[in-house]
């Protein structure tokens, strides 16, 4: 099995909130990130205040270096360390690169584990509550 390559990745500036909205077939507002329609309902991805309460999210993405969508395991390759480092993800995928979200309190950490696997990860972004 061919290991793919280690990927740039840098910290989104946004902090975000992951909703499920289950009677929805849209939001009622324009202010989301991403949407995904199933059958139990709405998924919601939304740049969040920095101050505000709930679940936060903290963004990976590296759609600055876009790889084909033939190219298999460029998730997998990221979301694999964070999965045996017991680190939740949410996951919205573009056609360029993915959108990987961990908890706030466990960014540091995820950028951590990233990094002991190989990837180099920008954390310019990266707010010091970050865990």
């Amino acid at each position: 099995m061919n290991v793919p390559p280690a990927q740039r990745l840098g910290v989104v500036p946004s902090v975000f909130a992951v909703e499920h909205m289950p009677r929805a077939t849209f939001p009622e507002d324009d202010e989301w990130i991403a949407l995904v329609r199933a059958p139990e309902g709405l998924t919601v991805v939304r740049e969040t205040w920095p101050t505000g309460s709930g679940d936060r999210w903290i963004g990976l993405y590296g759609g600055a270096i876009a790889h084909g969508l033939d190219v298999p395991g460029m998730l997998a390759a990221i979301v694999g360390p964070l999965a045996e480092a017991a680190i939740p993800v949410f996951v919205a995928s573009t056609f360029h690169g993915d959108l990987v979200l961990v908890p706030e309190p466990r960014a540091k950490e995820a950028v951590a584990v990233l990094e002991d696997a190989g990837h180099q990860v920008d954390t310019t972004h990266l707010r010091s509550s970050g865990g």
